[in-house]
């Protein structure tokens, strides 16, 4: 018996040499951003997907022990999922989430990175859910990033990229009503402001000032997203943006960026440069929307060939998300130039195609039901307006006065669409007038002119320094439940009590 227990101990103590625990095993792997892997993480954002493999396959050959190499694979999934937008992708891809947090997990605690991969890969995979309205387990994964960076951030205080990601999760949640926020309280135990994640988004773009900060470029994408969506500073999101490092000749996204800042800026000339001359050859993974934005750009100029490029969008692109809205866009292009029957076609096709999710989508399958075809001189000076041709606009509807018989939705419409762009125009006083009456004549009905005229006012009344009837007008938009356009309008007026709220009104 005696023997037999030593033959045993023996045989543990062998075995455990050759074959280490799991601890062991853990003890052994590490979190590095090596000079191999770092250039597979700017393959992929610069979308060089196919040379990012590449990358991968050497690092597991190269530093097989290097967790990182998980980080960068979900990197890779995120990206074509969010912009590709195919469900079947992403239900086939999702399934290697909780294989590499597992991994993730055998690696060493009392890395920085440890914990901060794992949140980066629950935020990669909620922002990929919100294409597919998985809404709940979204909110699950942010929970769990938010607390894995909170934990993260006590024990390594100076670790300045978890502030990276803390800093867009407090901005968001700044956008969220105060009336609900006690719900992300209670169920996330999240937290946070508008100016909170501006603040830490900041830090960490100054301290890429001065040091090799590996996550410096994404960073610049969240500052320029916060800046335009969030803080509704165009001017200074364009200032920003057109300043960056970001490098639209070498990267799409960079190029989504830009392009994506210069139209909510009025400035279609510059988006249509930077799109036409993007990088696009065979190396760069498809981004089929830039072709949609080119579209809409050219549409904006009343360019004879804006088609083309909504065409090939519609063509290529295997997801569900903006097809009502390029239909409606291609209608709005034949109309323009006196084809009504192509029209009619398309707004028939944007019944049928695509999901109604987002905004804008609505939007297009709303006017498609609705069978009121836009006036002509109405549609082209509201192109004018988005691409910034603010002159071309004003003279499009001061030289085509709408007869006495117009419509309602008309004549709202018109009043609307003057104080718009003398708004632009910095002619505040006009357009004051113009928002006022929309709102006297349209309050009570479900078109969105005088719930936006309403949010115009305050945002007027704000530059102004006038806070008090910004507060009142913010309020006002607030009050009205238009048909289209209400969850963002809301967003943006509660945004802008939020930043009231910082001036101590």
């Amino acid at each position: 018996m005696q023997r037999a227990v030593q033959h045993f101990f023996f045989f543990t103590i062998l075995m455990a040499c050759f074959y280490p625990s799991t601890n062991a095993f853990a003890q052994s792997t590490y979190f590095e951003y090596s000079t191999q892997a770092k250039k597979a993480y700017h393959n992929i954002l610069s979308l060089r997907f196919d040379e990012a493999k590449v990358d991968l396959a050497h690092l597991k050959t190269s530093e097989p022990k290097n967790l990182v190499i998980h980080h960068l694979e979900n990197y890779l999934d995120f990206l074509k999922v969010f912009i590709n937008e195919e469900e079947a992708e992403f239900k086939l891809l999702e399934k290697n989430k909780q294989l590499r947090l597992n991994k993730i997990k055998q690696g060493p605690e009392d890395s920085p990175y440890y914990l901060f991969i794992q949140a980066e890969i629950q935020l990669q995979w909620a922002l990929a859910r919100l294409k597919f309205e998985e809404y709940l387990l979204a909110f699950t994964e942010v929970s769990k990033a938010y607390k894995q960076l909170n934990k993260n951030l006590e024990r390594y205080p100076d670790f300045i990229a978890n502030k990276k990601s803390l800093g867009i999760i407090h901005a968001l949640i700044g956008t969220i009503p105060e009336n609900y926020r006690w719900s992300v309280r209670l169920l996330g135990g999240m937290d946070g402001s508008i100016s909170q994640g501006k603040s830490e988004i900041e830090e960490v773009l100054e301290h890429a000032e001065t040091n090799d900060f590996l996550f410096e470029e994404e960073t610049l994408f969240m500052y320029t997203f916060l800046l335009l969506h969030l803080e509704n500073e165009e001017d200074e999101a364009w200032k920003f943006v057109n300043t960056s490092k970001l490098n639209t000749a070498e990267s799409p996204l960079a190029c989504f960026a830009k392009a994506n800042v210069a139209m909510r800026t009025g400035r279609s000339e510059i988006a249509i440069n930077i799109l036409e001359n993007r990088p696009q050859d065979e190396s760069f993974h498809p981004f089929h929307y830039l072709d949609l934005v080119l579209g809409f750009a050219k549409l904006y100029r009343l360019d004879v060939d804006a088609d083309v490029h909504i065409e090939k969008y519609i063509d290529l692109y295997r997801g569900k998300n903006y097809l009502k809205e390029a239909h409606q866009k291609l209608a709005w292009h034949y109309l323009i130039l006196g084809k009504e029957q192509i029209y009619l076609n398309n707004m028939k096709l944007c019944l049928n195609r695509g999901d109604d999710v987002l905004d804008s989508d609505k939007t297009a399958e709303a006017e498609a039901k609705s069978g009121e075809m836009p006036n002509p001189t109405l549609l082209k000076a509201r192109l004018l307006f988005d691409g910034g041709y603010y002159e071309r606009a004003y003279d499009c509807l001061d030289n085509n006065p709408l007869p006495e018989n117009a419509s309602f939705k008309f004549k709202l419409e018109y009043t609307y669409r003057l104080g718009r762009i003398l708004h632009r125009m910095d002619h505040f006083d006009d357009a004051l007038e113009n928002y006022k009456l929309t709102i006297s004549e349209g309050k009570t009905s479900s078109y969105f002119y005088a719930c936006n005229a309403a949010l115009q006012c305050g945002l007027i009344y704000e530059k102004e320094k006038e806070y008090d009837l910004s507060k009142k007008y913010f309020l006002l938009c607030l009050s009205m439940k238009p048909s289209n356009y209400k969850t963002s309008l809301h967003q943006k007026a509660e945004t802008g009590l939020q930043r009231l709220d910082n001036v101590g009104l």
